[in-house]
């Protein structure tokens, strides 16, 4: 099919199942296509005016969870290494010489349970205060856009 074009007309909508090729032999065809002008860089400017305060919670809570659990699980690993390097044991030890029984008290907040527990409550507790915190930001900067007009951006396509 190098020097052949085809053509295929269709018939009416009634004659569907009736098709043709037209064979036509060409030498050297010469199609003219457009040229096209290198724009270059574009650029458009765009403003902020609003931004969804649903939204925002949405999105905020979910970052907030993935950091609740970053949390949670750093305190566990920093633990396991800790006791890897027998930091507890020392300090263990370090207490009982001290023989003072507060210290000693001190010493049983250094258990596994309590440390997860601990990463736990404070991982829920951020999750609360950034979910509400990124709500409050959503609002107070639709406050600010209606005085000022937003936040002026540019958008370029490279």
């Amino acid at each position: 099919m190098t020097d052949t074009t085809q053509h295929r007309e269709q018939a009416t909508i009634g004659d569907l199942d009736e098709t043709h090729v037209d064979e036509t032999y060409v030498e050297e065809e010469q199609v003219a296509v457009p040229m096209r002008k290198d724009v270059g860089i574009r650029r458009v400017r765009m403003t902020i005016s609003r931004v969804d305060p649903l939204s925002a919670l949405k999105l905020s809570f979910l970052v907030s969870v993935g950091i609740g659990i970053m949390i949670v699980v750093a305190a566990i690993i920093l633990w396991f290494v800790m006791d890897a390097m027998h930091v507890w044991a020392r300090i263990d030890d370090l207490l009982v010489t001290l023989n003072s029984e507060p210290l000693l008290e001190l010493g049983q907040f250094m258990d596994f349970g309590r440390v997860v527990s601990f990463a736990v409550v404070v991982g829920v507790i951020e999750v609360v205060i950034f979910t509400l915190l990124g709500t409050v930001l959503a609002l107070l900067y639709n406050v600010i856009a209606m005085l000022v007009g937003g936040l002026y951006i540019t958008v370029t396509d490279e």
